[in-house]
């Protein structure tokens, strides 16, 4: 402990090794070690103790111990704040040891502390909002994920566009309405946040599943790399915990590839002990002809709760084959047969292991009269197997006084009397962990159906209407709010409104997209959906002001090095660049820039903006830098309550 202290303190005598609030850089640091820096091993030269330990002496010239050094920085963690703790593997860790070396274990990565600035590309393989994996100071961060100036607002309903007054609210003064939110989804939330934090009683996303191909582009199912993904991954998620009720749910779709790092990094932000299943979804039952081992039939869904000692399911029919299992039908509904002998339970539901779930139950001899109370000349009934086995009843005699309606007697073609309880449809089913049914096919219910809807057929693989109906059906109840901040082609928004219709419910959906051909998929389907089932209701859609985000989609769409000159005499005239950047040097450069690829060209355009402005923040609302209109100011006020 005492060499930790002598490092540390001989370290900060150099002041480009300490921050401003007097903590050692680490990520500086090690970047010198590994550059056998000579600034860095001279202040190690001038201590004894460092020197004897990070130096070898041979044939009378000391030698830099590199190796000895980066590992004994990377062993103690007396720098947790830094951004690049875990930069070089990918792993489970706690205090910078890997599972071999301990038993706890949390999720790290390369960038695990840092956010991602950009978003999503489009399928032809033209990122819309580019990648920024880059460390931010806390600052930087704060200014990122300010709330976001609104523009183009509008309300949607099943007669089209019109002009938005107003959001609605309740009598707390939350929003009402449904909402379709254009913008990279993690200003999004994060825009939405006060608004909505606290209320949100499921979050259904269906993320990018990552894959693989190409690590440097990304299609809106595919492409990151690994330690990206997980951290674009984080970044979401963690606020996403935010936004739940207390008795709420977060469901997450995804397939094989990154299921188990998703397990962990779940784990990590909800509680392993509020993980309250896997859901394999059989979205494929044919397969997937391509593949070269195993044919996929299947993908997965997450289930968590906020808080499982709250969590609660309805109780539903997931399977059309059980619902046609209850034959049977009183005055009181639909029901099928059970015996009510526990059978299950091994030798846990014994008569010798559970004495008060062992009692008579007494029948008259026509069957027609069932009672607790003995009466002359009626049959004694034990919960007796046909092999003579002594188990329990499904209840104890206090529980089974209160639903003696529902039992009857039947005698078997042995001669034998068998109790049986009514199994009454609304009890639902138990849930399964294998959704098998049908109507989960995302070939029929997702692609033919979104066809049928709006005729398009280009969206990839949206889900299936019916497992997304059918998680909000076990999930929510008919006031809820539900949240997808994957919206795609807006499967989660036409469930809630089915369902809605369903049961007259009255739940509300936000969802949030970025891509552009992704929200036009997404307000038709939703808007089409409203005038099919003649819906009084609608919604609203605007989207996150864009500045500097602007020219990052001019700069992707840039065809040659011509285009992107232009583009850079605009962004000299209005757009944000970095403080660091002098544009008389750049400028100076031309050549060299002219000489580099036009990918790298693109690359170098993007770097010089500064991203904390990709979009308009609500501090700026009033900034004439940004030119918000007067409509604009009016929506956004509106939706943050700002009353001057």
């Amino acid at each position: 402990m005492k060499l930790y202290e002598t490092l540390e303190q001989q370290l900060k005598k150099e002041s480009n090794f300490v921050t401003d609030n007097g903590e050692l850089k680490k990520w500086v640091v090690l970047n010198k070690a590994q550059n056998f820096d000579e600034e860095l091993i001279g202040l190690l030269l001038d201590n004894a103790d460092l020197k004897q330990k990070f130096f070898v002496n041979v044939k009378d010239t000391l030698v830099f111990n590199q190796n000895l050094f980066v590992q004994f920085l990377e062993q103690k963690n007396y720098l947790n704040d830094s951004y690049t703790q875990y930069k070089n593997k990918v792993g489970l860790t706690i205090d910078g040891k890997y599972l071999k070396q301990r038993n706890e274990v949390a999720l790290v990565w390369p960038f695990k502390d840092c956010i991602l600035e950009g978003g999503q590309s489009r399928e032809e393989d033209k990122r819309e909002e580019i990648f920024f994996n880059e460390i931010l100071a806390q600052d930087e961060i704060t200014q990122l994920l300010e709330p976001k100036v609104l523009t183009n607002a509008k309300r949607i309903d099943k007669d089209g566009e019109k002009p938005l007054d107003q959001f609605n609210r309740n009598d707390n003064g939350t929003i009402t309405d449904n909402l379709i939110i254009k913008g990279n989804n993690l200003l999004a939330l994060h825009t939405l946040k006060e608004e909505f934090a606290g209320k949100v009683k499921l979050i259904y996303i269906d993320p990018p599943y990552n894959t693989g191909g190409d690590a440097n582009i990304f299609t809106y199912n595919n492409t990151f790399n690994h330690s990206t993904w997980l951290t674009f991954m984080k970044n979401r998620l963690t606020i996403a915990r935010d936004f739940l009720k207390n008795d709420g749910f977060i469901a997450i779709a995804i397939d094989h590839y990154e299921l188990g790092y998703l397990i962990t990094l779940a784990d990590e932000i909800f509680g392993q002990e509020n993980r309250l299943g896997i859901i394999s979804v059989v979205n494929n039952p044919m397969g997937r002809n391509q593949a070269k081992y195993f044919s996929t039939i299947n993908d997965f869904m997450l289930v968590y709760s906020k808080n499982i000692e709250l969590a609660q399911f309805n109780n539903v029919i997931l399977n059309e084959d059980f619902l046609k299992s209850f034959d049977r039908e009183d005055e009181l509904g639909k029901y099928k047969l059970k015996n009510f002998i526990r059978v299950g339970g091994g030798d846990a539901n014994l008569k010798v292991n559970k004495q008060s779930f062992w009692y008579p139950i007494y029948i008259s001899p026509n069957l027609t009269e069932i009672t607790l109370d003995k009466k002359e000349n009626f049959f004694e009934i034990y919960p007796i197997t046909s092999t003579g086995q002594e188990r329990t009843w499904k209840l104890s005699k206090k529980s089974t006084e209160k639903i003696l309606h529902d039992l009857i007697a039947e005698k078997g073609s042995n001669g034998v009397i068998n109790i049986m309880e009514k199994y009454r449809v609304e009890k639902g089913q138990k849930v399964p962990t294998i959704w098998s049914d049908k109507k989960y096919n995302a070939n029929h219910n997702g692609i033919r159906l979104l066809e049928k809807i709006i005729g398009n057929k280009n969206f990839s693989f949206p889900k299936s209407l019916y497992t997304v109906l059918d998680t909000v059906k076990l999930l929510t109840g008919p006031n809820d709010l539900v949240l997808d901040f994957h919206a795609g082609s807006g499967t989660t928004g036409h469930a809630v409104l089915e369902l809605n219709k369903e049961d007259s419910g009255k739940r509300q959906f936000i969802m949030v997209e970025q891509l552009s051909e992704h929200i036009n998929v997404c307000n038709n389907r939703i808007q089409k959906v409203l005038e099919l089932n003649n819906s009084k209701h609608s919604f609203i859609y605007f989207e996150l002001k864009k500045y500097n985000q602007f020219f990052i989609e001019q700069i992707e769409n840039a065809e040659d090095t011509l285009a992107l000159l232009n583009i850079w005499e605009q962004m000299k005239a209005k757009s944000f660049l970095n403080y660091n950047v002098d544009i008389k040097k750049q400028d100076e450069h031309l050549e060299d820039f002219k000489a580099l690829s036009l990918a790298e060209q693109k690359q170098h355009l993007c770097e010089l903006l500064d991203k904390n402005q990709l979009y308009v923040n609500l501090s700026s609302l009033r900034d004439a830098d940004f030119a918000c209109t007067d409509e604009e100011k009016k929506v956004t006020k509106n939706f943050y309550q700002i009353k001057k």
